[in-house]
């Protein structure tokens, strides 16, 4: 049964306008003028609220399967409900065993059955000796592959150098997939740690945790993707920056062609160094979060179009991990939970900077969409895409308490944040999913390959 959308203010590839949104079987059938109703087909008006695509978060760990109290595909996909994400991108890590071969992604998809609440895609793992593993992930049906230039923090995913880089990207060579980096090397992380500990320093003040993990860590890391980039002519994506240092390089080498793109997260965007306090643990993440006048810059490089998109690098953990009973970084696990408040978070900073809203589409939606090979079908609102769709209210005011947040462990560095912009409704393929604060009627959510 066909059904009808519209608003006021319908967020489309081309920007903001009127418009009605025609959904059938799963799927937006056609994009018409707001006044244009069929006749019999049921109407949902939303007057002068926000509809946007449903968004797509590329850059989440679900920890699921064994490491479910951490999280879990059931939690993991509620919170995403609940903040108008309708597709995850699962990272390979922190899940036992790690996505690092086809048996992996197939335990994977058994513990995904029936509880997924949207739709999800699964990156593969790229680690130490695994690179003849590549091919036979990717015809399985990966989204591309994740890997660390640094310890991961889990042993089972081993870092990669130079060397293995190049493996990696050779077997990736023409395939269109891309090599996702976390880009840190070790070598200025050791040497400040060192230095650190040699001088006594606090590691209950933020400040000691924040020059542990200086930003030449990334540009030196950076530095080097752009190079191998270049070679190889293959994608390559730098995730979750955090130091605005690196954006000259990467303005330079993109100017030039070079195939790689980039990613910030929302507590990147939210949070400020000087704001952290002493003993915050919660507030931990890899690389950290950086002084307001790096804040500043990232924002400008999103504006400009040199970051890419908007994720949230959801890591979560049990609460006795992040160590708030001594209250020490160098003791705590790193990982921002976030999930399923990204886009109230980033709507508010961009109010406060005169931002319009049409941008959420392409940081928040598209550009992930674009990344995961899931592009014209989901994370835009046009003719043949997925019925993926979130009512947004950008005008409500809250504060952030625990009843709003939907994952399995109710700490967070943003609650008590005061908000502006809420979810209402978030529907998938044309099913409401997730309605005044709770959600409907059961998992349906399905794995997303590429096309």
């Amino acid at each position: 049964m066909p059904q009808a959308f519209r608003s006021t203010c319908v967020l489309l590839p081309d920007g903001l306008a009127p418009a009605t949104l025609l959904i059938e079987q799963e799927v937006i059938a056609e994009v018409r003028p707001w006044s244009a109703v069929p006749a019999g087909v049921p109407l949902r008006d939303y007057g002068g609220r926000v509809l946007l695509p449903g968004l797509v978060d590329s850059h989440v760990h679900i920890n699921e399967p064994g490491r479910t109290e951490w999280e879990g595909f059931a939690t993991a996909t509620r919170a995403a409900a609940s903040g108008g994400v309708t597709t995850l991108v699962d990272m390979p890590l922190n899940s036992v065993p790690e996505t690092t071969s086809v048996q992996a992604l197939t335990a994977k998809r058994i513990a995904a059955c029936g509880k997924a609440w949207v739709d999800w895609a699964a990156w593969g793992g790229a680690v130490r000796g695994n690179s003849r593993a590549l091919s036979s992930l990717a015809e399985a049906g990966v989204a591309g592959f994740k890997c660390f230039m640094i310890h991961s923090g889990i042993d089972g995913f081993a870092l990669v150098d130079e060397s293995e880089l190049r493996l990696a990207l050779a077997e990736l060579a023409g395939t269109g997939l891309p090599l996702l980096v976390h880009a840190e090397i070790s070598g200025p992380v050791d040497a400040a740690t060192n230095r650190l500990r040699e001088s006594a320093a606090d590691w209950r003040s933020y400040s000691t945790y924040l020059a542990s993990r200086p930003t030449a860590a990334e540009v030196e890391a950076i530095a080097l993707l752009i190079r191998l980039a270049a070679e190889f002519h293959t994608p390559i994506h730098v995730v979750h920056l955090s130091a605005a240092e690196a954006l000259p390089i990467l303005a330079e080498a993109r100017g030039r062609g070079v195939p790689i793109s980039v990613e910030t997260c929302a507590h990147y965007l939210w949070f400020a160094a000087e704001d952290i306090p002493d003993g915050a643990t919660e507030f931990k993440c890899a690389p950290p979060i950086r002084e307001q006048t790096n804040r500043e810059l990232l924002w400008g490089a999103l504006e400009s179009g040199l970051i890419d998109s908007i994720v949230t690098d959801h890591s979560p953990c049990p609460p006795a991990m992040k160590r708030q009973d001594v209250g020490q970084w160098d003791l705590a696990w790193g990982g921002i939970a976030g999930l399923g408040l990204a886009l109230p978070v980033v709507w508010t900073a961009m109010r406060r900077r005169g931002l319009t809203i049409d941008r959420v589409g392409k940081w928040m939606a598209a550009g992930p969409a674009q990344l995961a090979g899931l592009a014209g079908r989901k994370g835009a609102l046009k003719q043949g895409a997925d019925a993926d769709l979130v009512v947004f209210d950008p005008e409500a005011a809250w504060i952030v308490a625990p009843e709003h947040l939907h994952f399995r462990h109710k700490l967070s560095p943003y609650l008590g944040a005061q908000l502006c912009g809420q979810v209402e409704e978030t529907w998938l393929r044309g099913a409401q999913v997730y309605a005044s604060g709770a959600l409907v009627g059961s998992p349906s959510g399905k794995e997303m390959t590429r096309r």
